[in-house]
């Protein structure tokens, strides 16, 4: 008897987590560069096979927290309100996400989130594999941009610093929290930031303070 659908669809999504919070528990536990997929297979009780077929790389096991969201920013514009300019739902989300305390802020000092952020920043591997998320958000951000009346160079442009200015806002947060700040001391500077970066972006540096 051949199992419905959803059913499938869930069982494989359950699958796939147990795969890669076993791997990412093995990381932070040996260290990415020590632990094998072989390893992994064992311990998720899995083949390697099964692991591949969720999985097409050890980076991935990592970063699909990542990829999840890669297209975040397009489906932020896609979703705004008519009379909403693209900037401003861009700043609106980011503010939001602050406030949620959202791990891709770098603004959540859970100890749990604090150490998968580390390994991140820490393996030189997932580092370099992280960028290839930005590119591809880069890319999905521009094209929902040019279906809102940019130009082609112009869309490009403004995606590649909306990306480039998240990427460095959670960094800072991140960095502040490694060095002790909490998250909760950390957010209003957090939220000016935000602000004075999306400011930036609107007016140029004439909107810097004097």
């Amino acid at each position: 008897m051949t199992e419905p659908t959803g059913l499938r669809e869930r069982k494989k999504i359950r699958i796939r987590e147990q795969i890669a919070a076993t791997a990412i528990r093995m990381f932070l536990e040996s260290g990415f560069d020590q632990v094998s997929i072989t390893d992994i297979a064992r311990a998720a009780d899995v083949s390697r096979r099964t692991l591949f077929a969720y999985f097409a790389t050890k980076e991935d096991l990592v970063l699909q927290r990542f990829a999840d969201h890669e297209d975040e920013a397009a489906r932020t514009v896609r979703a705004r309100r008519p009379d909403q300019p693209p900037l401003d739902a861009l700043r609106e989300a980011h503010l939001e996400a602050l406030r949620r305390r959202d791990p891709n802020t770098g603004l959540n000092d859970t100890p749990e989130i604090m150490s998968f952020l580390q390994l991140v920043s820490g393996t030189e591997a997932l580092a370099a594999r992280l960028m290839r998320y930005s590119s591809r958000g880069v890319a999905t951000l521009a094209e929902a941009l040019r279906d809102n009346g940019f130009d082609p160079l112009t869309a490009r442009l403004l995606a590649a610093q909306v990306i480039v200015i998240h990427r460095e806002l959670t960094l800072m947060n991140h960095e502040s929290l490694v060095k002790g700040e909490s998250a909760a001391t950390r957010y209003p500077h957090a939220v000016q930031a935000t602000n004075h970066a999306f400011d930036l972006l609107r007016d140029g540096l004439e909107s810097r303070p004097a």
